[in-house]
């Protein structure tokens, strides 16, 4: 239910934090992938070493971690994470939550995160019922933070009443519904191209490039998260199938354009590929072997298809197409010119100029719409596909093609 899912799991003081540890069990029995904060308090009752075995994943406790820092950073953590969850949420940490303070990493988080965040209360039962928490309590509600309400029963201190975390299952149940209601691209359609091409030369040589399709890939997995219903073309990857997305592989830039009008018509079309803009007039039906004067042979090329052109000007053309611009140089004047010349509505430029970016889990990319530019920071290709989502969901609802979540 959950595969794909990036849970960001801060575990904070409280004897209720022992459950922690089932929750990210089920959690990653359900498919998503778990990284924890552990705070101060929550380290009193689990150790980091039982939730990185559990997660298979490094744990965070220090705010001021160099090595943490400059390898994560509480800012990537905040935002590369589909749902930000607290369980167990001390009274302590609903209270920095509210008033904006950060002493320490947990906290700190919080607040620069731009992702949705479900809390999970647990303590003593008259510091739930005290004004200050309820006051907390109302304005996390006001904010749009998710709560997940204790329940009745006897609690670790002796008494009884409102304040225990709900069960590890209760709160995988609540996540999982969180995902299946909040899918506003339900009922949209999108095509994204990923990858390269490969254009052949002779039976064994080819002309392609450096893509991976890493980030095409991430863009159609964020794109079906949302709900979309996704086809993906892809040249030639060393990937796995995004989930749930149907995959059309190609070869070469004649077959993605063919792949890419059958699909059509669509609501949704990012051209993420790094189309050949040139192919081998005639491909050899043979291996080309060198010449008795060993001289290199001579390629006629011509101009491949201009893919992205071609959907942004189809009799099917969708509601919003995307391009992508890799550029060496000028970047922004690049892409805004062929934001014009390709007749799409927006581009996603990045600079490729540094070859070892290629292949790179990392990108830094700027949207460019008619009306501005935004130039986004670097993360992860992840991050960066459900940013661009984020930007599409946005733009349907102005559209009204879909309802703003309430």
């Amino acid at each position: 239910m959950l595969t794909g899912k990036r849970i960001l799991l801060i575990i904070s003081g409280g004897i209720a934090a022992y459950k922690s540890l089932e929750l990210i069990r089920g959690l990653k029995k359900s498919g998503a992938s778990v990284r924890c904060i552990v705070t101060q308090g929550g380290q009193q009752f689990v150790t980091p070493l039982s939730v990185a075995a559990l997660a298979e994943e490094q744990v965070f406790t220090d705010l001021f971690s160099l090595k943490d820092e400059s390898e994560m950073g509480h800012i990537r953590l905040s935002r590369e994470a589909d749902l930000v969850v607290v369980a167990p949420a001390s009274a302590n940490i609903m209270a920095q939550m509210a008033h904006g303070l950060t002493e320490d990493l947990a906290s700190t988080t919080l607040l620069a995160t731009n992702r949705p965040v479900m809390i999970c209360p647990a303590m003593n039962p008259m510091m739930w019922q005290h004004d200050a928490t309820q006051d907390n309590l109302k304005t996390l509600q006001s904010r749009g933070i998710n709560i997940i309400a204790p329940a009745d029963g006897d609690m670790a201190c002796g008494e009884v009443g409102t304040g225990r975390m709900r069960e590890p299952e209760e709160i995988l149940t609540a996540i999982t519904a969180y995902f299946q209601d909040n899918r506003p691209l339900a009922g949209l359609s999108a095509l994204v191209t990923s990858g390269p091409t490969y254009e052949p030369i002779d039976p064994v040589r080819f002309i392609g490039n450096r893509s991976s399709g890493k980030q095409g890939h991430a863009i159609a997995a964020a794109l079906k998260s949302a709900g979309a219903a996704v086809t993906l073309v892809t040249g030639p990857v060393n990937l796995p199938a995004p989930q749930g997305v149907k995959t059309i592989s190609v070869q070469t830039a004649q077959e993605m354009l063919k792949a890419c009008e059958n699909a059509l018509p669509c609501d949704i079309a990012i051209c993420a590929a790094a189309v050949s803009d040139w192919r081998v007039k005639k491909a050899a039906d043979q291996k080309i072997k060198k010449g008795a004067d060993k001289s290199a042979p001579t390629l006629e090329f011509i101009e491949n298809p201009d893919i992205l052109q071609t959907i942004a000007t189809h009799k099917n053309r969708p509601a919003l197409v995307v391009g992508f611009a890799a550029e060496t140089e000028n970047l922004i004047e690049n892409a805004q010119a062929k934001l014009t010349k390709k007749s799409c509505d927006w581009i996603i430029a990045n600079n490729v100029g540094d070859h070892d970016i290629f292949g790179q889990d990392q990108n830094h990319v700027s949207l460019i719409t008619t009306e501005k530019v935004t130039d986004w920071p670097p993360a992860n290709k992840e991050a960066i596909a459900r940013d661009i989502v984020e930007e599409i969901i946005h733009h349907f609802v102005n559209l009204k093609m879909i309802e703003a979540a309430e």
